[in-house]
């Protein structure tokens, strides 16, 4: 755990001549703010993310909706600045600004120029802390994003994968979708979003974290200023016990289909899967990255390039604090439909009764340590990484431990895993035209 009105350094990370390539460091302010910098060698830029321990898992039915909601709207003024201000602070620098919401958290983030740091800090401190969620703004709001639910409706891979989360979840807030509905979009309230924002958005819910050519005391210096300036650092933090199991809850097998005049038919088959704190989930990182994570993959291979089955096809594994799912994912035409059906359960169950080759487990190993580690060169995906394990894994592995830990999984292993899971019943969600 952490002890508040601490600073840790957490890992330094040196090349052959001694030269520090990359320090992470963590200090806890007393009112529970957690500020996580990686200071990396060689860089011109500095990523910010402020990391908020809520999405649309904490709503009730009345608020479904309410975090995304939010996230809109805090991008529409303050007392110090209007939603123009706040735009023009970063474009003028050249700044990439956004923000997104999960299921289990919301996310604002920023990159700049590392002498343009402070700039962002301030200003995403301000919207954070300090947002006014005026009437008019929540009016002009909530049409952009009915707009958005539109959009998303009229994507099949969006609806098809939001019909799956209900399938395995049902009518629970992990089953329903991040948006929100139409209903409960429009029936929303500036007071519901307004308690909701003071009630998530504390200090000791919070995790800022910073990377790329940054001075971690600094950092700590200009998140004071930038936080405190309403009073939103005062108080000492509460202690908060999490109410989330290890144990990965039930899903409820069975089909859904959603009836669409559309050229394709979209499909999702899985089983439950592992939650985001399973030892096994680098096993499992593996095992899908074999199964269906790139061409060389057993699903791309055999339903796209041996049988011509459909264009797009992958699997997936999402992780949840208590709950995960492990599924394939396929477009394809509607008189394709029943081989391709045919297809990813025989490969499953093939998978299931055999395991993996030594070969494809080597192949798979390489594809991830490849990915995670490319992926890891630029100031933006670091600091997403070291924000999101302060938030949610409470622990931050070096990427070396990271590879290692793929390193060690083996083909029994993955043998074992995929037996486990490929032996349960089976989600399906279908969209597409009548049959």
């Amino acid at each position: 755990m952490h002890t508040n009105g601490t600073t840790r350094t957490l890992h330094t990370v040196k090349d052959a001549e001694g030269a520090v390539t990359s320090r992470v460091r963590r200090t806890v302010l007393p009112s529970g703010l957690r500020i996580v910098t990686e200071q990396m060698a060689g860089t011109r830029s500095a990523s910010i993310g402020v990391w908020v321990n809520v999405g649309s898992r904490d709503e009730t039915p009345t608020l479904h909706g309410c975090s995304h909601f939010l996230e809109h709207l805090l991008f529409k003024g303050t007392a110090e600045r209007t939603a123009m201000d706040i735009s023009v602070a970063l474009d003028a620098v050249g700044g990439e600004f956004n923000a997104f919401t999960t299921k289990e958290y919301t996310v604002f983030h920023a990159r700049v120029l590392d002498e343009d740091l402070a700039t962002a800090v301030d200003v995403l401190g301000d919207m954070v802390t300090a947002s006014t969620l005026s009437e008019a703004d929540v009016e002009a709001e909530r049409d952009v994003i009915l707009d958005e639910i539109a959009m998303h409706d009229d994507d099949p891979d969006d609806v098809v994968h939001n019909l799956f989360a209900a399938q395995a979840w049902g009518d629970t807030p992990l089953g329903r979708p991040i948006a929100g509905t139409e209903a409960s979009i429009s029936a929303m309230t500036r007071a519901q979003i307004h308690r909701f924002y003071r009630r998530h958005y504390r200090a000791d819910n919070m995790v800022v974290s910073v990377a790329g050519n940054v001075d971690h005391a600094s950092v700590v210096r200009q998140v004071k200023q930038a936080f405190g300036r309403s009073g939103f650092l005062d108080g000492e933090a509460e202690p908060t016990l999490s109410q989330q199991s290890e144990k990965a809850r039930k899903v409820h097998p069975g089909t859904s289909r959603t009836v669409r005049p559309q050229e394709q038919v979209n499909l999702v088959v899985g089983v439950k899967g592992l939650t985001r704190t399973d030892p096994r989930r680098y096993t499992l990182g593996v095992l899908n990255t074999a199964l269906g994570g790139g061409t060389s993959s057993r699903m791309f291979q055999e339903v796209r390039e041996l049988r011509g089955l459909a264009y797009s096809v992958y699997s997936f594994a999402t992780h949840h604090a208590d709950a995960g799912v492990v599924g394939v994912s396929v477009g394809c035409l509607p008189g394709k439909y029943d081989a391709v059906l045919e297809t990813v359960r025989g490969e499953l169950a093939k998978v299931a009764a055999e395991g993996l080759t030594e070969e494809e487990v080597e192949r798979g190993k390489g594809q991830l340590k490849g990915g995670l580690v490319l992926g890891l060169e630029d100031s933006g995906s670091r600091m997403s990484r070291i924000g999101k394990a302060e938030l949610v894994h409470d622990e931050l592995l070096t990427i070396d431990e990271v590879v290692a830990r793929i390193e060690a999984v083996t083909a029994e292993d993955v043998s074992a895993l995929a037996r486990e899971l490929f032996s349960q019943p089976e989600l399906l969600a279908v969209v597409g035209p009548e049959r």
